[in-house]
């Protein structure tokens, strides 16, 4: 069986570094998956998503010099599931602004708002987006580093 540059093969995790993990492919050559190209997600720990001795899907990036071999377990899996999905779509709406932030109102009244008004809005939707951020951050682990007080 030749490996070809695209192709999704089933190999076997033989080693892990800092750096990326080795796979041993069907064909008797070693791989390399680089940390990059593990996860969809930042992997800063590539213990905590591959064992040794784990059977993984790869996709082939490159075939270099002296066999060296690139893999990649993200872009397989991504390949899989955009294969699993390929039927017609229907048109994505229009993008109107970055983040789904109305950065002006929707709709126009002839009632005029004041300035204090959008302002009292905008800190609210500020409040709720910073909680929600340091919700997010919390539930994955992050925490702030201080004194203990609140203060950096």
């Amino acid at each position: 069986m030749a490996i070809e540059v695209g192709s999704i093969l089933e190999g076997k995790v033989s080693g892990i570094t800092k750096f990326g993990a080795f796979v041993d492919l069907p064909d008797g050559t070693t791989g390399m998956v680089h940390i990059s190209e593990v996860a969809s997600t930042y992997v800063s720990e590539i213990r905590d998503f591959v064992k040794e001795n784990q059977v993984v899907k790869v996709k082939v990036l490159s075939l270099g010099e002296k066999g060296k071999v690139s893999l990649s377990m993200k872009q397989a899996v991504e390949q899989k599931k955009t294969a699993a999905k390929r039927r017609p779509r229907e048109a994505a709406a229009p993008v109107t602004s970055p983040g789904n932030f109305e950065w002006q109102p929707a709709r126009r009244s002839d009632v005029p708002v004041s300035f204090e008004d959008m302002m009292s809005k905008f800190k609210q939707t500020s409040e709720d987006k910073m909680s929600d951020l340091k919700r997010a951050g919390e539930s994955r682990g992050y925490s702030r580093r201080g004194n203990g007080n609140g203060r950096r």
